[in-house]
């Protein structure tokens, strides 16, 4: 069946790949890597992918343990899916309850190619969409797998009991979301991720009371158990005992979630962190594109050096929402005293195709530009106006309620101001991490054994993701691919017992995380990790934010091996690791931060174009990212190592990007 993109071979024109040096300091350039995506038609890769796969009986599968870390969508969804199946699933979760999982907080809805509206959509379109959005740093293959099972997703979350929004007539809902022009985002109002995580961990508790799932609640994963080069289960931290401890395993997947909350101001949950993710790539896995990270244009300002975090607002509201500042710098006029002829809408005069739903990785540096050209608003003059006026003249506040009613009480409650009597105040938080985890096509990483879903990977976003498609690829990877994929690894497997708990790779891992644990108790400084915490988010805000340059990725190098090394002087961790100790838990996370955000910082410096939301401001063509196709069309895959003096050095391994169905062009949404 076609979907209106066609497909050319390749042919002997192509030319071959030769990595490019890297400028960056302690970087070496490693191999060229395969994504394990089949050759030939894009479009029926994972048809062909799945016919390949080996199986496993319905009665061999109680025989393989698979440990699964994180329960937020992708994470409960291959708990529920794996479980049902029948194998024997440990799930491992640091929240007291699976439905607690950061995929609550996503709102505005999640993407499918259903193509239900007469507007021209198709899965054609969707993977166009994706693959263009993504600034073409991406996977072509993947983006056509995360289409294909959409259709799948809507039909069986509806099923499975997400309230999603309906017409009059009782079909379901749509709405426009940025970087497209037709409306296929389901919805729950504004409650979209809370709604499906919902659905999904009602599911995974299904299969704990069927016996098929165990569930280990305010258990923190620390280390990965690596025997004979293949993941063999994970070492974990009883949050409430202190004791450590291993969960063998055949197989381990990671549903962790992204790091953005490295940047400490983000739209994340205070307690997300990279430490499962980043303890597995020390352990060998590789990291993809760490440095692409997306910066939400519609998040609330900090207004308060004391904020602990800011708060996302759902992109959904740019629908009717109308994004501007005032024409002149410096005026600190209340909003209704700034009469039309004096105000900018900036999205809607540089991108009028779009307007006010261009993709977020455009929406926010032209934000930032308007800030930093003194045209900011609000006490700080660090945002801009989101203003509702004109579509509540149109369809009447009701309506507006009706559509993003919980939404504008969030707003009121944290701002004190009304949303439907003056514009809301927005601008660009750290958000979504399109890096991760790098995964073949089958979502393995380079450590057989280990597999990887949701933000926690890296493969559908590319530079950037577009609005809705984040609830989608967590849905896809733990409902209808790791289900599959995970199987074709085991298969081998039958008759193989799992690690014993005094064999020497178990001995080890654990051994290294109780020295891990014990360092950070004997520091002994005065510093709380949390301070920490936030001077390393404004060396990144400012070094390796919305826009970064040579010069200041540099600095900011320099500035967080700096701060690491006062870190393991001056931080302070009381109590003991024999009990609840929250300080203890947010050293560990900060000093993993530390480590990841060097290496951040060195793919940012090494990747010499800009591409998505990866800006050099050296790298651009009035104000738009200049791509370097020639020498930058790949996945950097990147190896960390460090030395008996604590130092960090970097191998860039390199996937070639190869794209077919959609030729490679210079994004334009004007």
């Amino acid at each position: 069946m076609s979907f209106g993109i066609s497909w050319q071979k390749r042919g002997k024109t192509t030319r071959p790949f030769v990595a490019p040096p890297s400028s960056a300091p302690r970087v070496k350039v490693g191999s060229t890597v395969h994504s394990g995506v089949p050759d030939g038609d894009p479009e029926t890769a994972w048809a062909r992918r799945k016919d390949q796969y080996r199986l496993v009986s319905p009665l061999n599968r109680g025989k393989f343990t698979i440990v699964v870390v994180g329960t937020g969508l992708a994470g409960a969804g291959a708990c529920a899916t794996l479980g049902e199946l029948g194998y024997n699933v440990q799930a491992v979760t640091y929240h007291d309850a699976p439905r607690r999982a950061h995929s609550v907080a996503a709102q505005g809805g999640i993407n499918a190619a259903r193509a239900r509206k007469v507007d021209g959509d198709s899965l054609g379109r969707f993977v166009k969409d994706t693959v263009k959005g993504g600034d073409f740093r991406g996977r072509e293959a993947e983006a056509f797998r995360l289409g294909e099972e959409s259709v799948r997703v809507i039909d069986h979350m509806n099923a499975i009991g997400a309230p999603f929004a309906r017409e009059y007539g009782g079909t379901l809902a749509t709405r426009s979301f940025g970087g497209v022009q037709v409306s296929r985002t389901y919805y729950t109002r504004g409650q979209s991720g809370q709604q499906l995580q919902i659905a999904a961990a009602q599911a995974l508790l299904r299969q704990v009371d069927r016996g098929r799932v165990t569930l280990h609640t305010r258990t923190e994963m620390l280390d990965l158990i690596v025997k004979d080069g293949e993941a063999r289960g994970v070492v974990v931290r009883d949050l409430v005992t202190g004791k450590v401890r291993a969960i063998p395993a055949h197989a381990v997947i990671l549903a962790t979630g992204g790091y953005g909350s490295v940047y400490y101001y983000s739209t994340l949950a205070l307690n997300s962190n990279a430490t499962a993710a980043w303890r597995a790539h020390m352990r060998g896995a590789w990291m993809s594109h760490p440095s692409f990270v997306q910066f939400h244009p519609t998040a609330l300002p900090v207004n308060s050096p004391w904020q602990s975090k800011t708060i996302l607002m759902s992109e959904s509201l740019r629908n009717d929402g109308r994004i501007w500042v005032p024409k002149a710098a410096g005026d600190s006029r209340a909003p209704g005293e700034i009469p039309e002829s004096e105000r900018d809408y900036y999205l809607e005069r540089k991108y009028p195709a779009f307007g006010n739903l261009a993709p977020r990785d455009i929406s926010s540096r032209a934000a930032t530009e308007q800030i930093n050209l003194g045209k900011g608003v609000g006490p700080l003059k660090n945002s801009v106006y989101l203003d509702f006026s004109d579509a509540i003249s149109k369809v009447g506040a009701k309506t507006i309620g009706e559509r993003y009613g919980n939404l504008f009480t969030m707003y009121q409650h944290a701002t004190g101001e009304d949303p439907y009597t003056v514009p809301m105040r927005i601008a660009p938080g750290a958000h979504f991490t399109m890096g991760g985890l790098w995964t073949d096509y089958d979502l393995m990483s380079n450590i057989p054994g280990l597999f990887v879903g949701g933000e926690a990977g890296w493969s559908y976003h590319g530079a950037n993701r577009l609005g809705a498609n984040s609830l989608l690829s967590a849905c896809v990877d733990g409902w209808f691919t790791l289900p599959f994929s995970v199987p074709n690894y085991l298969a081998p497997h039958l008759g193989e017992a799992v690690v014993d708990e005094d064999d020497p790779a178990v001995l080890a891992a654990i051994r290294d995380v109780t020295t891990r644990v014990g360092r950070l108790l004997e520091v002994g400084g005065d510093v709380s990790p949390g301070a920490f915490h936030r001077e390393l988010g404004e060396i990144l805000y400012r070094g390796c934010g919305v826009e970064r340059s040579e010069a200041s990725l540099t600095e900011a190098r320099r500035e967080v091996i700096e701060l690491r090394e006062r870190f393991w002087r001056e931080v302070s961790v009381p109590g003991s690791g024999e009990n609840v100790n929250q300080t203890l838990e947010k050293a560990g996370r900060v000093a993993d931060f530390l480590d990841l955000a060097e290496l951040m910082i060195v793919d940012a410096l090494d990747r010499r174009e800009s591409a998505g939301a990866h800006f050099r401001s050296e790298y651009q063509v009035d104000g738009e990212a200049k791509r370097d196709d020639r020498n930058w069309a790949f996945a950097s895959a990147w190896q960390s190592a460090r030395d008996s003096s604590g130092r960090l050095s970097f191998i860039r391994h390199c996937e070639p990007l190869t794209f077919t169905a959609v030729p490679l062009a210079t994004r334009s949404y004007a």
